[in-house]
């Protein structure tokens, strides 16, 4: 399995932090947001990734590199236009190949169970996974309603209340196997949950639900960016922080300088 990392964003709501840098690189415990996406995948096993790019790419290449730093390979595409999600990933078509991939976001912070993700969609011999999962106010997400066989049958995008008929939203991570592409035109904007799903469902592919628990959150402005921190220092999202602990000799008084 490989991974597309969907990280071309203008992250124009979350403005003035991203006047400098794109939205993944915002720094999580002193490592860019997607930093911690792709360490979680790596962890996983899947070492081939491909890094979809648009808003200040530079930026991101020359952080991330080939990928070697962390024992994967990473191929960068720039599509030369806004396609769309759906129309960006069909411009990493040939690099994806023949094998099943994940799409994610470069600008979320989850603790998801990945593994149980893609098992899940093996057992339902899926074409197309989304993962699922409740949230507290759904009106900036899409809502989505699956029958007890996990067959969506239903999905609202940004619903106002009156809309609302479902707490669980749809978090942008797909499971997706390689012959779904071929739905997705060439050179057109194309987005997944406006155009690519309804046209699948129009005909009779099967999108599968796959509920995850854990702690998702899209730091989409500047409200949720400062939330992920108090998240993980109240401990309310499993988060490696890296680094080491000190433990200091007992009887240490630590205080800081005076500076007068």
């Amino acid at each position: 399995m490989k991974a597309v990392v969907m990280a071309g964003g203008f992250g124009t709501r979350i403005q003035p932090l991203t006047n400098s840098i794109p939205k993944p690189m915002l720094p999580i415990m002193n490592r860019p947001m997607m930093e911690h996406t792709i360490v979680s995948l790596k962890n996983l096993g899947i070492t081939e990734f491909i890094v979809l790019l648009y808003f200040k790419p530079e930026v991101i290449k020359e952080y991330f590199k080939d990928g070697s730093k962390w024992g994967i390979n990473i191929t960068y595409v720039v599509p030369d236009d806004d396609y769309g999600t759906a129309g960006a990933v069909k411009k990493a078509q040939e690099f994806i190949g023949n094998e099943n991939f994940i799409i994610i976001s470069g600008d979320l912070v989850t603790d998801f169970d990945f593994q149980q993700i893609f098992d899940y969609h093996t057992a339902k011999n899926s074409k197309l996974t989304i993962t699922l999962t409740s949230v507290e106010n759904p009106l900036e997400f899409g809502v989505v309603i699956a029958n007890e066989e996990g067959k969506i049958e239903k999905f609202l995008e940004k619903p106002s209340w009156g809309e609302v008929f479902s707490d669980t939203i749809n978090t942008g991570i797909y499971i997706i196997e390689p012959e779904i592409l071929d739905y997705i035109p060439k050179n057109e904007n194309f987005d997944f949950a406006k155009d690519l799903f309804p046209l699948l469902m129009r005909q009779g592919i099967d999108l599968i639900a796959g509920y995850a628990q854990g702690y998702w959150r899209d730091v989409g402005n500047p409200e949720s960016y400062r939330d992920v921190y108090e998240d993980i220092l109240s401990g309310k999202i499993k988060f490696e922080l890296g680094g080491e602990a000190v433990k200091y000799p007992e009887g240490v008084l630590i205080c800081e300088e005076d500076n007068g």
